[in-house]
This record gives C-alpha cells, structure tokens and sequence, in this order.
C-alpha cells in the first residue's frame, strides 16, 4: 500500500508542483496521510494506529513536497539567435 501511495502522491506533485501551489501540496500530503490512518485503523484488530506510526510510516513511503516546475520566465527564456521569422 506504500509503495502505490508513494505513485500516487509523487505523480500528483509532479503535476501539481509549479511555484506557488506549495501550500496545497502540503495539504494534499496531509490528506492522503489521515485517509491513510482511518483505513488502517479500520483494518487493525489490536485498535487504533497511533500518530507515531503513522508519521514513521509516511517518513518512510511519501515523499516530501516539493516544486518541481521552473518559475514561467526560467522555462520560457527562449534566445532567437540571428533574425527571427515573425516579423
């Protein structure tokens, strides 16, 4: 469960991680690491799954969120050498 929970949060990043958006990644994050406890709460037989293990259990699987797109002048400083056609 991991291991596809790390695919999906690290493909949400990669979509969602352009500059200023950090707020909501961490939001994402979040949420995915409290739906992560209540199913294993449910599953559990010896009760509920404390705060620690789940921290270590998310240290260990999400990654951290990040930006990951370039701010829009950095991506699009684009140098025409010589003359350009769209005159």
């Amino acid at each position: 469960m991991g291991e596809w929970l790390q695919r999906v949060v690290n493909g949400y990043f990669q979509y969602h991680g352009v500059p200023g958006n950090l707020s909501s990644l961490y939001r994402f994050r979040d949420r995915v690491v409290r739906y992560w406890r209540h199913v294993l709460s449910r599953r559990s037989q010896r009760g509920r799954v404390t705060i620690e293990r789940i921290a270590r259990l998310s240290e260990r699987w999400l990654p951290p969120p990040e930006v990951r797109h370039p701010y829009p002048s950095a991506r699009f400083d684009a140098r025409i050498q010589g003359r350009s056609r769209m005159r």
